[in-house]
């Protein structure tokens, strides 16, 4: 639904986070082999990656608990608020010149 408000809102931004955009080779491995993969689908394998693993904090869902293969993703961090989480995978993608 948010994903819908934003692409009427501004179309622009929402394209360049749906562009495929070829992937290092740690996310590669994180991401099951594909070279290349868009912004918004990495994000949504790393958040389907904590869940099916159960890397939140019981205590305090707001906390993921990093295992090694999502440290390589997450700059090598143990803990990441789950607000950090979109501008850390954003760090992989920049942006490319016009």
């Amino acid at each position: 639904m948010v994903l819908r408000r934003a692409i009427t809102e501004s179309p622009k931004k929402v394209a360049g986070l749906k562009d495929l955009v070829n992937l290092p080779i740690q996310l590669r491995e994180f991401a099951g082999g594909q070279s290349q993969m868009s912004h918004i689908s990495f994000f949504l394998r790393v958040w389907s990656y904590i869940k099916d693993n159960k890397l939140q904090d019981p205590t305090n869902k707001n906390i993921v608990k990093c295992d090694e293969k999502l440290k390589t993703v997450l700059l090598g961090r143990s803990k990441v608020q789950l607000s950090e989480l979109p501008m850390i995978v954003k760090l992989h993608f920049p942006k490319l010149p016009k």
